[in-house]
């Protein structure tokens, strides 16, 4: 069974992380870096890391120091979670064994495609498409659901909302659901009763104070017909929603107007975006500045005329940054030689037609290009190894190698490069 160990998680990351990773039959232990974090790492020695930082990176280089001071310990590959960092603050990281750096809020669909790739674990994420935001104004909770439900969004739903409550200390909130765009039908069913279940698991959220606007009758005879839903209200109109939901009493057009204007726009400032975001990076599917590589976006050249062996080094690879794979030498040298592509490090085979890996070596050497290579090979000859390292070779790793192998002779040399 594969183990993660989440450490300094807040309450409501820490329980959505572990019903995610239980659900897919992933262990997963807590700790916290100030009081047990080292002993648990090195009692399980988990597959995984997760790291949060509340503040500053500093917080947590006790830890880190201690990991990497062990051999066991400094194996082990980790992920980080926290506040906007400088981009060398970032780079840093890779010397403790840190392969990714999510700046908060996280988006979720492309923090469990790394975790998956680092556990080699396919973790099923709902496609559908959704659009989820929530904001506050004082004590209502305004939730807007358009295009579909989906069920990823629905459950961070449930986490986020305990989470606005708590940070802003809300004794009685209050929610709004906007659907009014949406249209659903009884296959739908599954996902409403998970999108009210997630939003009435905080107790002080009563089903008198739930307030939805639709102009979708399923949505209004699922809930009128669903005994556990009693008190919630259906209404087209959201002027009476809000009127019901401040108290007030039946408002003439320029009141629900001042009304609309007053509780809905002007939406109240929280700095505290808090740790979960509500939209994915599939949602734009734009390159986001909050999810950075702390390898400082490695960029790795795989040279080998082995279609398994590219596709091998591809997977294990992925995790540190850009992979480009390279079928000849010949053709590798050839875009080195443009100059126009820098590499952060190169895997090369030994033995291929035409351009071998000590051609690369050599060619490197006359060039004066300074670029890492580690050769991959199947050939143990002490001699051909002794070769290749007096040619330039940062390291010469027989096949087949494990992933926390590679991983960590990558990182070593790409730390040791930037020293």
């Amino acid at each position: 069974m594969k183990n993660v160990l989440v450490i300094d998680a807040s309450a409501m990351f820490r329980e959505y992380l572990k019903e995610k990773l239980t659900d897919e039959k992933i262990g997963v232990e807590i700790a916290d870096a100030q009081r047990d974090a080292v002993p648990k790492l090195l009692s399980i020695l988990p597959d995984l890391v997760i790291l949060n930082i509340a503040n500053s990176v500093n917080d947590v280089l006790d830890f880190l120091n201690k990991k990497q001071s062990d051999p066991n310990g400094k194996k082990i590959p980790v992920i980080m979670a926290g506040p906007k960092i400088d981009h060398d603050e970032v780079s840093d990281l890779v010397q403790y064994g840190v392969i990714k750096y999510f700046t908060r809020p996280i988006k979720f669909d492309l923090f469990f495609e790394s975790v998956g790739r680092v556990l080699r674990t396919a973790f099923a994420i709902d496609p559908t498409p959704s659009v989820l935001d929530m904001h506050l104004n004082k004590d209502i909770i305004f939730i807007e659901i358009a295009m579909g439900l989906n069920r990823e969004k629905i459950t961070l739903l449930k986490y986020r909302l305990i989470e606005l409550i708590e940070n802003n200390e809300l004794h009685l909130p209050k929610i709004i659901l906007m659907m009014s765009d949406l249209r659903l039908s009884y296959v739908d069913g599954l996902n409403m009763e998970l999108l009210l279940q997630n939003i009435t698991a905080d107790r002080r959220i009563l089903k008198r104070n739930i307030k939805i606007l639709s102009f979708d009758p399923f949505i209004q005879s699922f809930i009128e017909g669903h005994p556990n839903y009693e008190g919630i209200q259906v209404s087209k109109d959201l002027s009476l929603v809000l009127n019901t939901l401040v108290g007030l009493a039946p408002s003439t057009s320029s009141d629900v107007q001042n009304l609309i204007s007053d509780k809905i726009l002007s939406v109240s400032t929280d700095s505290d975006q808090g740790s979960m975001a509500m939209r994915f990076h599939s949602d734009t599917e734009e390159e986001s500045e909050n999810d950075e590589l702390a390898s400082g976006n490695l960029k790795i050249a795989i040279v080998d005329t082995d279609q398994t062996v590219l596709q091998y080094l591809k997977r294990l690879c992925e995790t540190l940054g850009e992979v480009v794979l390279f079928s000849s030498c010949k053709t590798f040298i050839q875009e080195l030689s443009n100059g126009k592509n820098k590499y952060t490090l190169a895997i090369s085979g030994m033995f291929m037609p035409e351009v071998t890996g000590l051609d690369l070596l050599q060619y490197l050497v006359n060039k004066r290009i300074d670029l890492p290579v580690i050769i991959y090979s199947s050939i143990v000859q002490k001699e051909v190894i002794m070769q290749a390292l007096k040619m330039g070779a940062s390291s010469y790793l027989i096949k087949p190698q494990p992933q926390e192998v590679l991983t960590q002779k990558i990182l070593e040399i790409v730390n040791a490069n930037r020293e």
